[in-house]
């Protein structure tokens, strides 16, 4: 009797609490086109700092602070979000096959791409900043395994979600462009 009371009213809160607004990443096409090195690429998932992890959308303060804004909330997790932007992207860059990890295909992919993000950041300096590194390590192919590092800063237009979506955005088109002019030419 009591658990069903207890989930009656959990289910009431639940009811009477409004609903967080969800804001999506919405990829760029890239104008970039380049003949493929390899046959095929995974992108592994990429691996992301703990306030750019959750779906709370993370802002600098002036006071160089992070703050989670709670009211307006990512509509997917954005490990996976960013992931399959890289995969859709340089896939497109490249023309072949390029997939997320676990890898789709049947099948060892050429070459694995590992992405870990040190800092992806919108701030009041109306700066948002992707930086950290990329490693492509053959896995099935004769191709050369390579550290790259990346810095990409982008202009935020104001501290709105829409203008944080934006610009960071725009900084993973560059960011997948850099990928794909490591595995093209």
């Amino acid at each position: 009797m009591f658990s069903r009371l207890m989930v009656l009213a959990i289910a009431a809160c639940a009811a009477c609490t409004p609903l967080a607004e969800r804001a999506a990443l919405a990829p760029i096409p890239s104008a970039l086109e380049l003949r493929p090195l390899v046959g095929s690429a995974m992108i592994r998932t990429v691996s992301l700092p703990t306030y750019a992890a959750g779906e709370e959308i993370a802002f600098k303060t002036a006071d160089n602070l992070i703050t989670l804004r709670e009211d307006v909330l990512w509509a997917d997790e954005p490990e996976r979000a960013v992931t399959l932007i890289l995969t859709r992207t340089v896939g497109d860059i490249l023309n072949t096959d390029v997939g997320p990890d676990p890898w789709p295909f049947v099948g060892l992919p050429d070459v694995s791409v590992d992405v870990r993000v040190e800092r992806m950041l919108g701030g009041v300096d109306g700066t948002f900043q992707l930086t950290g590194q990329f490693f492509v390590a053959s896995e099935a192919a004769a191709f050369r395994d390579s550290t790259h590092s990346f810095e990409i800063s982008e202009p935020m237009t104001d501290a709105t979600v829409a203008s944080i979506s934006a610009a960071q955005s725009a900084a993973l088109l560059k960011l997948a462009e850099q990928i794909a002019a490591t595995l093209g030419r």
